[in-house]
């Protein structure tokens, strides 16, 4: 090797295997080594080769770092983004407009309904394929809309997307677990275009799945929140998304924008738990009893409602301190004190020589809790009431969530002798598989259907076949929402059972509640005398149920409404 006597190097460094050696501790991130490496070249090249270990450590340390930092941010299953990388998307597209008015970024959770159960059916591996296919179909929908910002199609909801995602800003489709999915929008400011995009995406999921050669129809629900308008950072409007989407799968509604006067975590909805809280340990939370009529005036039974007046504020509705009790955990506290309340007074009427049924609305998360059917028979045995005193409505919908524990809950109260009802039927997805598979005597009409049949000829039909499949399999109808006198006659000529609304009697407070039962007394069982107490002269103004259809009306005594004023609007939910 040329040297000279001075030590400086007698060429210049030069050839392609140092250029590349050099750009490669370069490009591995060393290059502290440079410096170093250059005078290895001009005086050692022959050592050289020695630079190619720690340089092959540096790339492949770099290489993991890069797939480390990915697979922070990916879905291992379908290559979407995580959660992680979702709040990171929405923290920067937050940021970039941070100020600017008008700017807002939406955001779409979606869930698939009743995956759970498909997922078991069918098996995780096949499941786990289903999953795939629903991020690509998700992403191909929305990357189709994005790709076409000149349409005119006024039935094309991505038409409607800002300039600013149409010309480069494109939307981030997410899974964030399960059977969970999320679609960012930035730019997209109002709610109600929000909510079409995840109609039109539900609309995209529902189109029918060949997988294993059996043909699959989804559904699913979704929460729609856009920021500044709902929510001011990116943690906010994941959470209130997911808020939105809680609801629209408990009111099965399809979408459901966010709204804080549903949201627990807002300074009302705390001091509403709060007040529901006080109101369980000092009994204000009272029940009313509508009853339930046969055709001929036959007391079939009562349901118990729930009615709750907060101090200062009036009668909250049922369906949202429900909602909130079963939103916090406090639904088995609520459920215990009705159960208790009932039973209570079926003790004292069966002490006053009525024998009665009455109906308690239970909810799948209380089925699904440990120790239920113990809790129940408990509460009957302290009030020495038989078991068949009492009937637990339910829904279908507690099948969806575990259906195992579901079944073996209801068949150790059935065991008991509680009776069983299938409430709001016909609002559910119901199949003759799932409700052969419930351990039910009585089937209810949803009230939807019922106040609608006399003007409509659909819902008139979806009562008569309701009725004809819950006589073929040996169960009794139930049709509630009865306000008027045509809807009685029709109901009748369609064979149901018995009935219960307003036409009959609205919610009773207990003691109206006794008086009502007295006054009918004298019809068959199951609403009999017992004993033979001194007859209490009955209140004049409690109206009389209707006779059935071809026997003569006999004179009705004044409504119930100088004894109590009916509701505006009766709730459904009698928890």
């Amino acid at each position: 090797m040329d040297r000279t006597t001075g030590g400086a190097p007698t060429r210049p460094p030069q050839g392609v295997a140092g250029a590349v050696l050099l750009l490669g501790v370069l490009l591995a991130g060393a290059a502290p080594l440079i410096p170093l490496a250059v005078l290895v070249y001009r005086y050692e090249p022959e050592l050289l080769p020695l630079f190619a270990v720690p340089l092959a450590v540096l790339v492949a340390a770099w290489r993991m770092a890069r797939d480390r930092a990915r697979d922070q941010l990916t879905d291992p299953l379908t290559d979407l983004p995580n959660r992680h990388a979702l709040l990171l998307a929405a923290q920067e597209a937050i940021a970039e407009h941070d100020g600017e008015e008008e700017y807002s970024v939406g955001l779409i959770l979606l869930d698939l309904d009743r995956f759970r159960s498909l997922n078991d059916a069918l098996g995780h591996t096949a499941g786990d394929r289903l999953l795939v296919h629903i991020a690509r179909r998700l992403h191909r929908a929305l990357r189709t809309g994005t790709h076409h910002p000149g349409r005119e199609d006024p039935d094309d909801v991505f038409s409607s997307l800002p300039p600013t995602m149409q010309n480069g800003g494109r939307p981030v489709v997410a899974r964030l677990g399960g059977d969970e999915f999320a679609v960012l929008l930035p730019g997209v400011g109002r709610p109600e275009t929000l909510e079409r995009v995840a109609k039109a995406l539900i609309a995209e999921l529902a189109a029918p799945i060949r997988l294993d050669g059996l043909l699959l129809v989804l559904e699913a629900s979704a929460g729609v929140c856009v920021y500044p308008e709902h929510a001011q950072d990116a943690e906010a409007l994941l959470r209130r998304a997911d808020v939105a989407m809680g609801h629209a799968q408990h009111r099965r509604s399809g979408v459901e924008q966010y709204d804080e006067a549903r949201d627990i975590d807002t300074p009302y909805r705390i001091g509403l738990l709060g007040d529901l809280r006080r109101a369980l340990e000092a009994g204000e939370v009272l029940l009313h009893y509508q009853p339930k009529v046969a055709f001929d005036g036959r007391v079939v039974g009562l349901e118990a409602l729930v009615r709750w007046e907060r101090p200062g504020q009036g009668r909250v509705p049922p369906d949202e301190f429900i909602g909130l009790a079963e939103s916090s955990g406090l639904m088995p506290r609520l459920t215990d004190y009705v159960l208790e309340a009932a039973v209570g007074q079926l003790a004292a009427w069966r002490a006053q020589g009525l024998q009665v049924q009455v109906a308690v609305n239970v909810s799948p998360r209380d089925v699904l809790n440990p120790g239920f059917a113990g809790r129940v028979a408990d509460h009957l045995g302290r009030h020495q009431v038989p078991a068949h005193a009492l009937q637990l409505e339910i829904t279908e919908r507690l099948l969806l969530d575990d259906s195992r524990l579901a079944a073996d809950t209801l068949a150790e109260l059935r065991r008991f002798g509680v009776g069983m009802s299938l409430d709001d039927f016909g609002t559910g997805h119901s199949s003759l598989v799932r409700l052969r598979s419930l351990p039910v005597g009585e089937l209810k009409i949803d009230r939807s259907f019922v106040s609608r049949m006399v003007a409509d000829d659909h819902d008139a039909a979806v009562v008569r076949c309701s009725v004809e499949l819950a006589h073929s399999l040996g169960l009794t109808v139930v049709a509630e929402g009865v306000e008027d006198d045509e809807t009685w006659e029709q109901l009748h000529s369609l064979g149901v059972d018995a009935v219960q609304g307003w036409l009959v009697s609205a919610a009773l407070p207990a003691d109206q509640a006794t008086a009502w039962l007295m006054v009918h007394r004298t019809g068959a069982p199951p609403v009999e005398l017992v004993a033979a107490p001194p007859v209490p002269q009955p209140r004049p103004a409690i109206s009389q149920p209707r006779p059935a259809l071809g026997q003569p009306r006999q004179a009705i005594s004044p409504p119930c409404s100088a004894i109590v004023q009916p509701e505006l609007r009766a709730p459904t939910t009698p928890q």
